[in-house]
């Protein structure tokens, strides 16, 4: 059978381009593969165990971990106290990365009076191979100035794998010791082969003059292999006091009380060492010291040297501070004193403070339909059963986070989060998108991620057991989502065609490949979009306020939300934790931040399903969008008070209005949803900028100073000053500064009156007393609460980034 002439012409034609097409598909495909490959390799070794002094870890699970202990021996009480590997608040003087880049490393420096000297670590990666390429610390000592003129110093360098082979190489039997340096030999499925060799370092060792020296002379490296159970790996400090204890036993039973060994000598481990699946490598130093720990991949070109570190270490130093100039320079007024250190100081931290938890999680499924929580004693109920604790252990599940504090808070955290990738956003887009990606893969099949991710029985360690359950039905502030609106702005801006000067740093392409490859960042948020959906239709499922039950008008019957998981005193699911609401708690409560927040999600998911063409998605999340302004206004002004209101029914089964001014009052402009011209911008500034309601000389009270409840109770977010609201009111002031329009003078004033005051108040207590904190106090500016607190204190790098506009203004706060 012949084919018509058109075919016998077109054919051909048509299946070129029909092979054209498939090419040009899988050579996007290969594109978008090898940027993930990328990214995934030079994000696969770091710090990544933030509760620690200094740990480092691959992200994967069940993998090599590694970490510094180290303490004084120079008496024989203060030494248990004194030893340090997991960050501890009011320990040390001060603590953290002086300059950090998650995907090349930094420096650390750690005070430490108690022992009488500062270690210094830095970190250096060297990409190469197919197993993430090679990694080295250098870890150094420095006695303090106070310190005893022959200050002795016990550091040891801990090393586990629980899956896999690791041994000490070339093992000598009945040496006191090893001569030169250690080297720990391993192989897992993931990393292949590898070496880890900790070198022979700089510095003296003590010579104590007791006979037991001969034993144990300490101008060598003791090494203990032993073999534990998997699930006992992550006590690291544990294991060695016991292996201490048998040890100080053993030479107290043979020198006796009357003539023990000094301490240097007795708080040492038994030398042997060989295979194990835990390996504590211990030197003994007099004054200072240096010694290097590299990881050697057998798939890197070549083994990484001492000399890799110098010349890394000095190449990343450099690098760092081009590329903060570029991209996080502070603006005037904020160009002396030291301020540039403070906010590299505190940006390092925040990305310092990255780590890979990886384990199983306590949840309690037992009340499914729980969220309904409609009679009037659902918190009883409720207490009642968690009192029942029917929690049961689920996954393991894997999560790359940041953390709000390493001390305190050494674990994810969901709203903290969205805020924590604001300004780590402008460093690293690919970053921020894979732990956006990595929070949204925690995801159950209704939606829900829980609020608090303590993944494992050492992430566990740090909480209490009453905080540990996590419930299907408990929501958090969905701030992720203002992460994913900054990248599509990015990538709006960038890819302008009106706009070529738009460009990035030639040194970003591996920071952002995903904003440079608009076909990667679209094959992102097509694969993560039906994730994003689900997630909000939890939300608007589970979260729902009742609106026709009660006597309520409102534009719709539907776009009203209540947090679920009240009690009397708390909203913990809100994030604002203890803030005044209606009381006793009622199933008719509307809560106005929950609608806020679920406006700016509806917004962002229309905007991303617009970037993807889901035209009929995009009409449905206006019609949401619509609703849910409409309804802020009929369910939640007051206009006796003249701010923004939850809302409840009272005795006589009416709705009532109760208002608390303070972050709630404003949350509609906090999260954006007020345009220039709302009629409700002029009382919102007011109540903002009043020094008898919300402002202070050092940022924006949490409760208003006239409200009853102002510092009462915990007081937690009863008055005190938090970082991350106030950066909500400083965007929002700025981009009303950059409207033509009725308020555009006055926001101009309030948002330079605002940033000063909030960037100098947590810069001058972190020169008090070297760290950021949780909160900041109204009256005096001190930070409280959490001590190291580098999580979304850690804003104000992005407000001293922000456009100076003093002088465009005056006396606008005064103005009525």
């Amino acid at each position: 059978m012949e084919l018509p002439v058109r075919w016998q012409f077109f054919s051909p034609l048509v299946f070129f381009l029909f092979l054209a097409q498939l090419w040009v598909i899988h050579a996007e495909e290969d594109a978008v593969s090898s940027i993930q490959k990328a990214s995934n390799d030079s994000l696969l070794w770091g710090p990544y165990r933030p509760n620690l002094y200094f740990g480092v870890r691959p992200r994967i699970p069940r993998s090599l971990m590694s970490g510094l202990l180290w303490t004084r021996v120079e008496d024989y009480q203060s030494i248990q106290s004194n030893f340090r590997y997991t960050c501890e608040q009011h320990e040390l003087d001060g603590y953290g990365w002086d300059e950090y880049d998650v995907r090349t490393g930094g420096r650390q420096t750690i005070h430490d009076p108690a022992n009488g000297i500062d270690i210094t670590t830095e970190f250096v990666k060297i990409p190469g191979g197919s197993h993430g390429g090679n990694w080295g610390v250098r870890i150094r000592g420095t006695p303090r100035e106070d310190a005893s003129p022959n200050l002795r110093t016990t550091v040891v360098w801990a090393a586990s794998l629980e899956v896999g082979r690791l041994e000490v190489a070339e093992v000598e039997e009945g040496t006191t010791g090893i001569v030169g340096d250690v080297v720990l030999k391993g192989h897992t499925e993931e990393l292949g082969d590898f070496e880890m060799a900790i070198t022979e370092g700089k510095g003296d060792h003590p010579v104590t003059g007791h006979p037991s020296y001969d034993d144990k002379p300490l101008d060598r490296t003791l090494v203990k292999s032993v073999y534990m159970q998997a699930e006992a790996l992550w006590q690291t400090k544990a294991i060695l006091f016991a292996h201490l204890k048998s040890e100080i036993d053993a030479l107290l039973a043979k020198w006796t009380q009357e003539n023990p060994p000094p301490p240097a000598q007795l708080y040492t481990i038994d030398h042997a060492p060989g295979q194990g699946n835990v390996h504590m490598i211990q030197k003994v130093f007099e004054g200072p010291f240096e010694f290097d720990v590299l990881f050697s991949s057998a798939s890197a070109p070549k083994q990484i040297t001492p000399a890799d570190i110098t010349q890394q270490i000095r190449s990343i130093t450099t690098g760092f501070s081009g590329r903060f100039k570029e991209i996080l320079a502070p603006k005037a007024p904020f160009l002396k004193e030291r301020y540039e250190e403070f906010s590299k100081s505190l940006f390092s931290n925040l990305i310092g403070g990255i780590g890979y938890f990886y384990g199983d999680s306590r949840v309690d499924r037992s009340y499914d339909s729980a969220y309904e929580e409609d009679n009037e004693g659902f918190w009883e109920d409720a207490a009642e059963a968690r009192a029942r604790n029917q929690a049961e252990m689920e996954g393991p599940s894997e999560l790359f986070t940041s953390i709000p504090s390493r001390p305190f808070f050494p674990r994810g955290f969901l709203w903290d989060e969205g805020f924590h990738l604001l300004p780590v956003i402008d460093w690293d887009v690919d970053l921020s998108l894979d732990i956006v990606k990595s929070w949204f893969n925690l995801m159950d099949e209704d939606g829900w991620i829980g609020r608090e991710q303590i993944l494992g029985a050492e992430a566990r360690s740090k909480v209490p057991a009453e905080f540990q359950v996590q419930y299907p039905h408990y929501a958090n502030p969905p701030t992720l989502f203002m992460v994913l609106t900054a990248f599509l702005d990015k990538l709006d801006s960038l890819h302008k065609s009106d706009n070529p000067s738009n460009t990035i740093l030639k040194s970003d392409t591996s920071y952002s490949s995903r904003l440079i490859n608009k076909d990667a960042a679209l094959d992102y948020l097509r694969n993560l979009y039906p994730l994003l959906k689900r997630h909000y239709f939890w939300f608007r499922k589970t979260q729902a306020g009742d609106i026709t039950s009660y006597d309520r008008e409102a534009y719709s019957t539907k776009e009203a939300y209540r947090w679920r998981g009240r009690t009397p005193q708390h909203i913990l699911t809100s994030g604002i934790d203890d803030y005044p609401r209606p009381n006793p708690p009622h199933p008719g409560e509307l809560h106005v931040d929950l609608i806020s927040w679920m406006g700016m999600m509806t917004r962002a998911l229309g905007r991303i399903g617009s970037a993807l063409g889901e035209t009929d998605d995009v009409k449905q999340f206006a019609r949401y969008e619509d609703a849910i302004l409409h309804n802020i206004e009929d369910l939640h002004w007051d206009d006796k008070a003249k701010v923004y209101c939850d809302a409840t029914i009272d005795d006589y089964e009416e709705n009532v209005h109760v208002c608390h001014k303070g972050y709630i009052s404003i949350f509609p402009f906090l999260v954006g949803l007020l345009p220039p011209d709302s009629p409700r911008l002029k009382a919102i500034l007011d109540v903002l900028s009043d020094p008898e309601e919300l402002w202070s000389e050092y940022g924006l009270r949490s409760l208003s100073k006239s409200d009853e409840f102002y510092h009462t109770a915990e007081d937690y977010w009863r008055g005190p000053i938090w970082i991350n609201m106030n950066y909500l009111a400083v965007v929002q002031l700025l981009k009303l500064s950059q409207s033509p329009g009725p308020h555009q003078k006055r926001a101009t004033q309030l948002y330079t009156d605002l940033r000063q005051n909030l960037v100098k108040t947590v810069y001058e207590s972190w020169k008090e007393t070297g760290f950021a904190w949780e909160q900041y106090n109204p009256e005096t500016g001190k930070g409280q609460r959490t001590q190291h607190f580098t999580g979304w204190t850690s804003l104000v790098v992005k407000i001293m980034a922000m456009p100076n506009l003093e002088g465009s203004g005056s006396g606008a706060r005064d103005e009525l």
